[in-house]
């Protein structure tokens, strides 16, 4: 599964249906799903997943559908930023790019040094991973890689204050446990506000 992450500013909140354009892409024709919203953090900011069963079906959009849904939106965002991640394994086990059940989502976009991406992959895997599935309002989430030790680590959440708590009681212990600050170069993130009409 591929994984595509777009960030943009929205200029004209009115006209814009998803940043890009590609909000009003069809389900199906290997997209699974597709989902976003607004930073809860910066609310000019929009942030949207899409999922895509594979490279070929992800290149067959970008040729035939893409521009023209990108040219609907002209004008109504800047900034734009695209990443693509390969999956490397689900959060919680079972993941499906479904986003009607979720509140909020959370992300960290990380960049790794190169001698630590092997720890940082097993400390996901091994101490991130359990604590957020064990979470009480965590749904489901996904890990995926990009070629240079980039990292996204994608979470669903039910609500904004089972996320705060996770966020609170947790996340600084197992970062000490994780050694995370010793195997991340960079690191950013947000948390998302699912905006209903965008969901494919």
């Amino acid at each position: 599964m591929l994984v595509k992450w777009i960030r943009c500013t929205v200029v004209d909140r009115r006209g814009s249906s998803g940043g890009s354009g590609s909000g009003r892409v069809a389900r199906g024709a290997g997209l699974p799903g597709q989902g976003g919203g607004w930073s809860r953090a910066r609310p000019d900011v929009v942030h949207l997943f899409g999922f895509w069963e594979s490279r070929a079906f992800y290149d067959s959009f970008m040729a035939r559908s893409h521009d023209r849904l990108a040219a609907a939106q002209s004008g109504t965002y800047k900034d734009i930023q695209v990443r693509l991640f390969e999956h490397r394994f689900d959060v919680k086990v079972g993941f499906q790019p479904q986003f009607t059940d979720a509140d909020v989502v959370r992300f960290a976009h990380c960049r790794v040094r190169e001698d630590r991406v092997e720890h940082f992959v097993l400390m996901q895997e091994k101490v991130w991973n359990p604590a957020m599935a064990g979470s009480p309002g965590m749904l489901r989430g996904v890990f995926g890689e990009a070629p240079g030790q980039e990292f996204l680590v994608l979470s669903m959440w039910n609500s904004v204050a089972e996320h705060g708590k996770y966020r609170t009681d947790r996340v600084e212990r197992l970062g000490l446990r994780a050694q995370t600050e010793a195997d991340v170069a960079a690191i950013g993130g947000d948390v998302i506000a699912i905006e209903p009409s965008w969901t494919v």
